[in-house]
């Protein structure tokens, strides 16, 4: 099968050498004769386009055959449209007009420049200016923007990313698997989860593709993907810098500089810092915890050494030193262990109480300090040389990340789990070729190659202990010698892992122009995975004892555990989507598709069962999904825009992660769930009835559902009964049946201290409803549904300066973003909190 493939890649790069290719020449301006850099030109019905440079010229080849159109455009003027019948003997040349109607977006999820409405994907895009001015400056604050996308965090390496609530497992990460939504940024694909919680960097875009990708993106992923671009060097010089301050000390600063370094090299430069106070206080430090401390740096070199090749370098570096991501405690819940082992009967017995039983009085008495130090940055070079009538692209990169943590994982000023950290060292490095262009004049094709390397390591060990008060959490039993001093006291585990994994892939996707009304999108993929792990858990520490009993009581606690496991999986997978476009202002599709994760292995240790290790629970089936999607794009005016889309996913053996009453394992475990679905409708919109107003809107439906889950953990309020339940029937966790988010902007023309430009106003409401926020459903680790509005109003200078006051959260509402179970279940849950409402001015300076 692997040497057809190669014969069918070659037939069809031999065949494309053959067909004549058409060279068109020509140059964009605006209406007073000055080029526009950056406008896209697109062949219609083929992968084709060109960019226009600093002089405003452009040059692009075509594989199809004359009579064809030309469609020119760029953000603020109306598009153009030109039909060629034939070569034409000198330049072309372009003016294009000052746009007051709704701009048209242009994406690149496909491999090539494409207008989203014409695109046969359900794609959620957004500015980097909107990012920007909306505070939205990392993901998790993106998804009040786009809400079929959700983000759940306790700490950096702690994050569940999914979109329509499939992607990530629900709760603490376990190294043993893959994520299901892919994040790209200029083509490269960022391995960990940590990536979610760095501030964004000189974003020019951000496109959110919904539903399984593999026939188009490197790494398989089986529920959406990420594809952000930054902003580009540029050979005109500019200059941007941006300063926010804000009440809780908020200090934000950004900025880039651009320019050219010769006649055929740019560079581009841009960092963003963030600080802010805590918003939690910690009684027993007398400090306010939670507090920001960002800087990230990125650097890039553009060298263009002929109109048909360019090389693209860039580099990155991003630390974050938060004394942060303490989470409150939010509520007790009563299990089914004896009396004597309930949480409030635990604390009363060790004369402790809670610094508040309100968790948004946002207090605290965490003894063991809070770290989060998260390092991460790496290289990659681009090429992109026109050939054949199309890109080839090659993209190179390598990736590391660091993190050094410290927990707090009983949430309480006891000493009960005094340690919990887990150090690791992770590298990546990734190679993609890919092809992209016609291969007849009306088929064209994206085909690419993908290899992925990784090595996790811990660094050099994770660790977990036990404190004064661990004992009376842990006592299973009322013998006495579970208050034999210092039995627990320094007792722990100290874990050296590793994870060395290799996905290798061969994608192609097809669009056959049947006609001007029909076309047909085939696309295949070949995965290859294989993942080797080594686990090691010692104990040390704790009494030193030869009495068997007492050493019992220990083993019971924490137990020496090391295993070895090798695995390799591969599969083919595909979909097929047929575009239909009646007219030029609907697009119809349908898409049926397939797509797997990979195979894993549970890396935080392994539970156990009356006293022994459940070695079955080492290997995790991978994932099968079988999708289904129906939408309609429609243009119904030349302002507006209205897209429906229904979907269902099948998803066979299940990812799911659970938390369980076992301290030792400390990451949670993997387990399959036989099957799952999620199905819903997604209504999206954007208005802009005049040159001052505009209006946009997202209302997403989700249901996901355990089709059948038979061997389940139990939920909080369950432990100490059955060790596994039926849960088939129940929900999802994170996912909400509803979900939305508005936005709203007004602007007028005016002038400010002599300065012309725009006076403007402008809101987003984000709302979601109620969801579980337990992997098993529980009556109690439900989250209430929230609303949250985000408001600013200020003044846009026509000569890049612009002053506007914000706030995040206008109506202070209190809500939770996460709760999740103490370490060993005892009853009690915390939260992470909502961020309280926020305030600031923002400055920004632009210099052309």
């Amino acid at each position: 099968m692997k040497k057809f493939l190669l014969i069918i890649l070659i037939l069809q790069l031999v065949y494309s050498l053959s067909v004549a290719q058409q060279l068109i020449k020509g140059k964009v301006l605006d209406q007073s004769k000055e080029p526009i850099i950056g406008a896209s030109i697109l062949v219609e019905g083929a992968q084709s386009y060109g960019v226009t440079n600093e002089e405003g010229d452009f040059e692009l080849s075509t594989s199809k055959g004359y009579p064809l159109v030309l469609k020119i455009s760029f953000v603020g003027f109306k598009a153009v449209s030109k039909r060629l019948t034939a070569e034409s003997p000198q330049a072309l040349e372009f003016i294009l007009e000052e746009d007051n109607l709704l701009s048209e977006v242009l994406i690149t999820s496909r491999r090539r420049q494409e207008e989203i409405q014409a695109v046969p994907i359900p794609v959620s895009v957004v500015s980097g200016a909107l990012l920007e001015e909306a505070q939205a400056f990392n993901v998790n604050r993106l998804k009040e923007l786009v809400p079929t996308v959700q983000l759940y965090s306790s700490n950096p390496r702690n994050t569940t990313l999914n979109i329509r609530g499939l992607g990530s497992t629900f709760g603490l990460t376990n190294d043993g698997i893959d994520p299901g939504v892919g994040f790209y940024v200029d083509g490269v694909y960022y391995a960990r989860p940590a990536v979610t919680t760095l501030d964004f960097i000189d974003i020019e875009q951000l496109e959110v593709l919904r539903g399984p990708q593999g026939t188009l993106f490197g790494k398989n992923t089986t529920s959406g993907a990420f594809n952000i671009t930054t902003k580009r060097p540029r050979f005109q010089t500019e200059a941007t810098i941006e300063t926010s301050l804000g009440n809780y000390g908020f200090l934000q600063s950004r900025g880039s500089l651009t320019g050219a370094l010769s006649k055929k090299i740019a560079g581009r430069l841009s960092y963003s810092g963030t600080k802010r106070d805590g918003l939690i206080y910690n009684t027993a430090t007398q400090k306010y915890t939670n507090d920001l401390n960002n800087l990230g740096l990125r650097g890039q070199l553009l060298f263009v050494p002929s109109e048909s090749i360019e090389v693209l370098v860039a580099g990155d570096i991003t630390r974050q030193r938060p004394d942060g991501y303490a989470q409150v405690v939010a509520g007790v819940v009563e299990t089914q262990r004896a009396p004597f082992r309930q949480f409030n009967q635990i604390i009363s017995d060790l004369n402790y109480s809670l610094p508040s039983n309100n968790p948004f009085d946002r207090i605290i008495d965490h003894d063991t300090p809070w770290r989060s130090g998260n390092d991460m940055g790496g290289l990659s070079v681009n090429v992109d040389a026109d050939i054949w009538g199309g890109t080839l692209t090659s993209t190179s990169a390598w990736r590391y990340w660091n993190w050094d943590p410290s927990n707090d994982r009983d949430f309480t000023g006891l000493q009960a789990l005094s340690l919990s950290q887990a150090p690791s060292r992770h590298d990546q490095w990734s190679q993609e070729i890919r092809y992209a262009g016609d291969i007849t004049s009306n088929v064209s094709a994206v085909v690419g190659v993908y290899a992925l390397w990784q090595d996790l390591q811990s660094s050099p060990f994770h660790t977990e202990e036990s404190g004064i008060h661990q004992w009376r959490f842990v006592q299973s039993n009322q013998n006495p010698l579970w208050e034999t001093p210092g039995l627990l006291e320094g007792y722990g585990i100290r874990t050296t892992n590793s994870l060395q994994s290799f996905s290798g892939a061969v994608f192609a996707q097809l669009d056959w122009q049947i006609n001007d009304k029909l076309n047909l999108l085939p696309g295949l993929r070949w995965n290859y995975d294989e993942k080797q792990v080594y686990f090691n858990r010692q104990t040390y520490g704790g009494l030193q004892t030869s009495d068997p009993e007492l050493i019992a009581l220990q083993q019971a606690v924490y137990n020496d555990q090391e295993f070895e496991a090798y695995v390799d999986e591969s599969n083919f997978s595909g979909q097929v989507t047929l575009a239909y476009k009646p007219n030029r202002r609907v697009n119809s599709f349908a898409t049926v598709s397939t797509s797997f994760k990979p195979v894993g292995i549970n890396l935080g240790g392994l539970p156990r069962e009356s006293g022994r290790t459940m070695i079955e629970l080492a290997r995790i089936e991978p994932e099968y999904v079988l999708h289904y999607e129906l939408g309609v794009k429609t243009s119904p005016t030349n302002r507006s825009t209205v897209n429906l889309v229904f979907h269902n996913s099948a998803i066979t053996n299940f990812q799911a992660l659970v938390q369980t009453p076992d301290l030792s394992v400390n990451r949670g475990y993997l387990a399959n769930a036989e099957k799952v679905r999620v199905r819903g409708a997604e209504l999206d919109w954007n208005y802009k009835n005049t040159r001052n107003f505009s209006t946009f809107g997202a209302l997403a439906y989700t249901d996901g559902e355990y089709v059948r889950f038979t061997n389940a953990p139990v939920p909080l309020e369950e432990v100490g009964g059955e060790s596994f339940k039926d849960i088939s029937g129940g929900r999802l966790p994170g996912t909400s049946k509803w979900a939305g988010s508005l936005g709203a902007e007004w602007a007028k023309e005016g002038n400010w201290l002599g300065v012309a430009g725009k006076y403007f106003i402008a809101s987003e409401l984000f709302y979601r409803s109620e969801f579980s926020s337990s992997p098993s459903p529980s009556q109690f680790l439900n989250i209430d549904g929230y609303a949250v509005v985000n408001a600013r109003l200020g003044f846009r200078g026509d000569n890049g300066f612009s002053l506007f006051l914000w706030s995040r959260n206008l109506t202070n509402t209190n809500y939770f973003e996460i709760l999740l179970p103490g370490a060993g279940n005892a009853g009690h849950y915390a939260a992470v909190l909502g961020d309280p409402r926020t305030i600031g001015l923002t400055l920004k300076f632009n210099y052309k």
